[in-house]
């Protein structure tokens, strides 16, 4: 069986890359040594495994790795920190549009 890792690097600047491989030994040593000079990472180093999560499905990583890319990098740190408390209150709403703000009128 076939595994895929979604990943999320951080960086020295305290940016983070969110990646996927299927092999994740390889593509961290490619990250860490700038084997891919154009790479995000390249001018980023060193940087650090914070997270990894298996998959034996590529669309499951694939879909979870479009999901993460776009949150915030302290939502990536929270998730990788296992800190889930954090990770809701990070993921709620805050805009003043939102309809906690805007209780119904009886």
């Amino acid at each position: 069986m076939k595994f895929y890792y979604v990943y999320i690097l951080l960086c020295a600047d305290g940016l983070t890359y969110t990646g996927i491989t299927n092999n994740i030994s390889k593509r961290l040593a490619e990250h860490k040594n700038g084997k891919i000079t154009t790479s995000f990472t390249y001018k980023r180093r060193p940087v650090k495994l914070i997270f990894q999560q298996e998959f034996n499905d590529v669309l499951q990583a694939i879909s979870f790795e479009k999901k993460i890319k776009k949150w915030s990098a302290k939502k990536k740190i929270a998730l990788a920190n296992g800190d889930f408390d954090l990770l809701q209150i990070l993921s709620e709403c805050r805009s003043a549009s939102h309809h906690k703000y805007h209780p119904n009128k009886d």
